[in-house]
């Protein structure tokens, strides 16, 4: 049967991309929409906006999470979303006016992260902002230089603390030359609430260095492999979210990165286990996060 319409004049191939193109289209807008009424239900109690503002609080977050999801750079981001949100954001500032305001408002994104931790798991790994080479260039390098993962990098150490259904509570980032033992500052906020606290060996605090936390408990080689959850979590934020290597140059543009990154990831996990429980199979987070 020979096809109709406007197939008719094209090609086999140029058949083939159309078809994709408009099957992204669909899947964009929906999971925008989507995307949307999920932020803007959860922050309802932040709707208030300058009357001279362009963007809502729940439209900022939105692009917010989109931009951590896409994992590229700002500049790349921004020409994907002129190319394909306009219908949804028809008054989308600059980019370099974007990015202010996803500074400005990163805090919003928090009402994303996990409160309940009755049983945590923390670890670290290295985040690349500039080639080694490079090092030393810039007066504003706020990158530092260590070996991660068996090669030199010159960036930054991200810690998170996981619950026990791989949710996202808190995280904190330094210099990648921080020793994880420092990232009990940070911990410390969650005693009562989460209690244990399991870490590798690498997170022990010497006696000099003030000791561990009462409730963290530090877990040798092959001992509780449920700490492998928190491993789970940093692939996905490696392989989906395009986490290992960022262009981002100062602290506040980087920290409302990993602010954002963290609520994405965990939006992106609570629908896959909606969509797994609906479709009785397993939907991955790789599936839903590509648009």
């Amino acid at each position: 049967m020979q096809p109709s319409g406007i197939f008719n004049k094209i090609g086999y191939h140029t058949k083939t991309h159309l078809r994709n193109r408009l099957t992204a289209m669909y899947c964009i807008a929906d999971f925008v929409l989507h995307l949307f009424v999920t932020v803007d239900d959860a922050l309802a109690q932040n709707r208030n906006k300058d009357p001279r503002a362009h963007l809502w609080p729940s439209e900022i977050v939105t692009l917010g999470i989109l931009y951590a999801i896409k994992g590229r750079s700002q500049t790349a981001f921004w020409r994907w979303a002129k190319a394909n949100l306009t219908d949804f954001f028809p008054r989308l500032p600059d980019r370099t006016r974007l990015f202010r305001l996803l500074t400005k408002y990163q805090a919003l994104a928090d009402a994303f992260m996990a409160t309940d931790a009755p049983l945590g798991f923390t670890d670290s790994f290295g985040i690349e902002l500039i080639h080694p080479r490079r090092e030393g260039r810039s007066k504003r390098q706020i990158g530092k230089k260590v070996k991660s993962n068996h090669r030199w990098i010159v960036g930054i150490k991200y810690a998170a603390l996981v619950n026990a259904r791989g949710r996202i509570c808190d995280w904190d980032a330094e210099g990648a030359n921080t020793y994880d033992g420092d990232f009990q500052r940070q911990w410390r906020y969650w005693e009562g609430i989460c209690s244990p606290l399991y870490a590798d060996s690498g997170f022990h605090r010497g006696t000099k260095r003030g000791g561990d936390l009462a409730f963290l408990v530090i877990c040798k080689r092959g001992e509780n492999n449920l700490r492998m959850l928190i491993e789970s979590l940093f692939s996905v934020l490696v392989t989906v979210l395009h986490l290992k290597k960022v262009s981002n140059r100062t602290w506040p543009s980087l920290e409302a990165r990993l602010t954002f990154v963290s609520a994405a990831y965990n939006l992106l996990l609570l629908w896959s286990e909606e969509l797994s429980f609906q479709a009785r199979r397993h939907v991955g987070i790789a599936e839903i996060a590509c648009i």
